[in-house]
């Protein structure tokens, strides 16, 4: 079972990001902070659990948690501000939401930027080191399919309840017969198979 966090003896939340590698959609970020007595041992990465699991486990998080929340950056706004610079702000936005405010924050990845003046650490991999971790990763992960699925209903040909906006060969295949969705990200490169932003 994984550690609940890095630092017991603090409030600590856990953050994470999901989306980044996509071709459309937002990027969504939560941040959770588990009570001391929270136990699982299905907590894991969101990536190595399957979708009913995933669905399982945001239900407990979401009722257990002594707080969540989760924060949204659109496409447009990533477009704007690039694609890392979207993904912190999205971390920012769901720990603003925090009742209580964190002591200490631990970051999945190895890039990120002060929350005011709360002491953070980011962790590579750290959503399969820190259940706290883990737990931020599920939420945004199932928050941001729940939007990708609801704009599937708009622009079925993308098949996004399937592929939820990454870079399949199918979803690129479908935007160079169709064109982007206005959902599309513009400074992603479709054709290209290595994803690149504008400088």
């Amino acid at each position: 079972m994984l550690p609940l966090c890095k630092h017991p003896d603090l409030l600590e939340a856990g953050c994470d990001e999901a989306g980044r590698g996509c071709l459309a959609g937002p990027v969504v970020a939560a941040a959770v902070i588990l009570p001391k007595n929270f136990t699982s041992e299905l907590m894991n990465d969101s990536k190595k659990l399957n979708r009913k699991r995933r669905d399982e486990l945001r239900e407990i998080i979401e009722e257990r948690a002594l707080t969540w929340g989760v924060g949204i950056v659109s496409h447009e706004e990533i477009d704007q501000i690039n694609i890392l610079n979207a993904s912190i702000l999205a971390m920012h936005r769901a720990l603003e939401q925090l009742k209580p405010v964190p002591e200490y924050i631990m970051v999945d990845g190895n890039r990120f930027k002060p929350f005011g003046a709360i002491p953070h650490e980011t962790l590579v991999k750290g959503d399969g080191k820190l259940q706290n971790i883990a737990a931020a990763s599920i939420l945004a992960k199932t928050h941001r399919d729940d939007i990708m699925t609801k704009l599937h209903e708009e622009f079925p040909v993308f098949n996004w309840k399937q592929n939820m906006g990454y870079p399949t060969p199918k979803h690129r295949k479908a935007v160079g017969e169709h064109g982007r969705s206005p959902f599309h990200r513009k400074s992603f490169k479709i054709k290209d198979p290595q994803l690149s932003l504008w400088s």
